[in-house]
């Protein structure tokens, strides 16, 4: 994909429209290319251009400043920031994950990734920076404003990430609990239940981990086999309310001596009547207060 409207640059660099034109009026920051039907468009190298200044205005530098410099000049100071991040450090990591996720370039993406753990941790890297990335390439890719490519390239690296912090985590304890991990059918998208899993993991707790796309009735054959204490499974997709109560409580009824958590869309949970074993969970930190 090389080309993009200034929406779309809004969308992936969480700059409005309006201020990017500014940019460009005043600074000469972009220059935009021109199509045969005369509407103005950005290609790959203005993509990054945008993403490094965003990444260097929130430091010491002048925006003026930035708009002024040869891309050469933006990328060197780019990667002479990474260890002197002040200001907003997370909005730095999530344009330059979101840089190299678009250019296909993991190197770098694993090379801000890390420096991201060492900042934050695991956990606080997902709620700064992992999410954000996410939900503004899934915007993008809802609206189709960015290749399916890309955004499966993302949080495809994501996962990558996601199971070697899981594998590197000391073994469970045999007696703790056991925990059964899935995404019910048409649940795709995995990161979420995989940070859910590094939690419970880290917690000492037991992780039996089916993955996405899973019917109801392997759950409940999974569950009579191994004999586990805690279903968790996350509903992302928005499917109709009657059918997410249908669902839940289908699962409930078959499963009704186990405790099932549920996390997802908090409108529409707020709608339902949730049956006695199921409860819903809103945050990260909710989760945590379960495995206490």
């Amino acid at each position: 994909m090389n080309q993009f409207s200034i929406s779309q640059l809004e969308k992936f660099s969480g700059i409005k429209a309006h201020t990017i034109r500014i940019w460009e009026q005043r600074y000469n920051a972009l220059q935009p290319n021109r199509s045969e039907g005369n509407t103005r468009y950005y290609d790959n190298e203005q993509l990054r251009r945008l993403l490094n200044i965003v990444s260097l205005s929130n430091q010491h530098y002048k925006v003026s400043e930035l708009c002024g410099m040869p891309d050469q000049q933006l990328f060197k100071l780019v990667w002479e920031l990474e260890n002197e991040i002040e200001n907003k450090p997370e909005e730095y990591f999530i344009s330059q994950l979101i840089l190299a996720g678009v250019s296909y370039v993991d190197s770098c993406f694993d090379k801000i990734f890390s420096h991201t753990l060492l900042r934050y941790g695991m956990k606080k890297t997902y709620l700064k920076v992992i999410y954000p990335v996410l939900v503004r390439t899934g915007l993008m890719w809802a609206c189709n404003d960015l290749a399916p490519a890309n955004e499966h390239f993302i949080s495809n690296l994501f996962r990558q990430k996601l199971f070697t912090a899981i594998d590197a985590l000391p073994p469970s304890k045999p007696e703790s609990d056991s925990w059964l991990l899935f995404l019910p059918e048409n649940e795709f998208h995995e990161v979420g239940l995989l940070l859910a899993h590094y939690l419970i993991r880290l917690s000492g707790k037991k992780v039996l981990y089916l993955g996405g796309n899973v019917p109801t009735q392997s759950v409940i054959t999974a569950v009579k086999e191994i004999s586990c204490d805690n279903l968790l499974l996350f509903l992302v997709h928005r499917d109709k309310e009657v059918e997410v109560r249908n669902y839940l409580t289908d699962l409930s009824t078959n499963l009704k001596e186990r405790k099932i958590y549920v996390a997802g869309d908090q409108q529409l949970f707020s709608r339902l009547k949730k049956p006695k074993n199921i409860t819903l969970l809103s945050s990260v930190d909710d989760l945590e207060q379960q495995l206490l």
